[in-house]
């Protein structure tokens, strides 16, 4: 994979950004461009958080403490990218600073979701723009089989609701993203683990420059 690399830096694309709902497979392919790339690798550090376990059993108390302890963690993890974006030859996060905003919506109240918006706002000027924004989307079905089967034991109690909710917001916010090229990939069907074929061509079409956003389309579904 080192031409998919030299290709990536050689467009100008050094700091690439996964982004999805939970589930969605955004660590996992982060992993891979970065075992295959040999990448810097930026990780969110969900098990970090003490008020995640607590907010699956009780979305309304412990909402705002998880949401202001990820902002700050990812603020934090920003400033470590920024600091390194102008020497590492190529950089890959699991996620976008800006998906904070997005559960925000969906677990806040009004008054909670103003105070953290102020909070956000002196926070997000210091934040690197990616090069490259991939958005994985998946059905809500396939999310919550992903979910039982990783059987994360804090994940437990999310419900179907959630995440459907979930993806109604990242589906909004990703249809009037336009701050970087956004590729948006269909998950449903691919396994970027077991098939090579799958990872391969996933390679072959985010190593060419494109502007906007593009839909991203198996090459073997092109001739059909």
């Amino acid at each position: 994979m080192k031409d998919f690399k030299k290709k990536l830096i050689s467009e100008g694309v050094k700091y690439i950004a996964i982004e999805g709902n939970i589930a969605s497979g955004k660590t996992t392919l982060s992993r891979l461009i970065a075992d295959e790339t040999g990448a810097r690798l930026f990780l969110e550090q969900v098990n970090d958080n003490p008020f995640v376990e607590k907010f699956y059993g009780d979305f309304e108390g412990y909402a705002f403490q998880t949401q202001i302890f990820f902002l700050l963690n990812r603020y934090r993890q920003q400033v470590k990218i920024a600091q390194q974006n102008l020497f590492a030859e190529l950089l890959v996060a699991d996620y976008l600073f800006e998906k904070d905003k997005i559960y925000a919506h969906v677990v806040l109240g009004d008054e909670e979701l103003g105070l953290y918006s102020k909070l956000c706002s002196l926070l997000s000027g210091k934040i690197v723009r990616p090069d490259l924004v991939v958005y994985l989307q998946a059905d809500t079905e396939v999310l919550m089989e992903r979910i039982r089967r990783r059987g994360r034991s804090f994940e437990t109690n999310i419900e179907e609701e959630y995440l459907k909710n979930l993806n109604e917001a990242f589906n909004h916010f990703f249809f009037h993203y336009n701050d970087s090229p956004l590729l948006i990939v269909n998950t449903d069907q691919l396994d970027f683990i077991t098939n090579r074929e799958h990872l391969n061509d996933f390679f072959t079409q985010i190593a060419d420059k494109f502007e906007g956003t593009r839909y991203y389309v198996p090459s073997w579904e092109k001739d059909f």
